[in-house]
């Protein structure tokens, strides 16, 4: 079996969606590009977090070829892809359910800067329009919508993270739900104050080096 060490990985990962609230049952998916193969590891389709071991991970072309692996891949295999094929700085993607994005993704809601941690995903968390789960359509739609952001609502469905490797997809679709949550308790109380571009910017520099240098988003330069 190939690339046990990223399987445990999304293993381990989709556990943590589930322990943190970002989904339910068996909602959303994680994968992770092995670059310098041109392969994606994807979490299968229907099987809960919590019963998914690393053989159930699997291992698929990005045409969709399935590689290794008994199991169906998430039906949302070419939202990954997508990614993948376009991009060069973007390894993972992570898509969640979780509660208070997916609010504001059923109001096709944008959610505004009232919190600078919006500038780990981008100056506002943007939704797209409505597509069918698992098509290509969906797949392009995101794709088109999200630009130079890390993270997307996705209409009437949930959220999308990407990142340079899985950890930071994880920690986008994190803040994601963290800034949905005081937007929504803020819009129950009043008007929020929102954070300017030139606040926004400034953020969004910050978020760029903060930690260790990270490159995100679609930008290829």
């Amino acid at each position: 079996m190939k690339y046990v060490k990223e399987r445990q990985l999304l293993v381990d990962y989709g556990k943590q969606m589930i322990g943190e609230k970002l989904t339910t049952g068996t909602g959303g998916n994680l994968s992770i590009y092995i670059r310098e193969d041109n392969v994606m590891l994807i979490t299968p389709s229907g099987i809960p977090y919590m019963d998914t071991v690393p053989e159930d991970i699997v291992l698929m072309t990005l045409d969709g070829e399935v590689l290794e692996g008994d199991r169906k891949p998430s039906s949302e295999y070419d939202m990954h892809c997508i990614f993948y094929k376009n991009t060069d700085n973007i390894n993972s993607v992570v898509h969640t359910h979780s509660e208070f994005a997916t609010v504001f993704a059923c109001l096709q809601q944008d959610i505004l800067p009232l919190h600078y941690i919006i500038g780990s995903v981008g100056k506002k968390i943007r939704c797209c329009k409505y597509e069918t789960f698992g098509t290509k359509e969906l797949a392009q739609t995101v794709y088109d919508t999200i630009g130079e952001d890390k993270g997307l609502l996705l209409g009437n469905h949930g959220t999308i993270a990407v990142g340079e490797d899985l950890a930071s997809a994880f920690s986008v679709a994190k803040d994601i739900e963290f800034i949905a949550k005081l937007y929504y308790r803020a819009l129950s109380i009043g008007k929020p104050v929102l954070l300017d571009d030139e606040q926004l910017s400034e953020v969004v520099e910050k978020f760029g080096t903060y930690g260790q240098l990270r490159t995100y988003g679609q930008k290829n330069e």
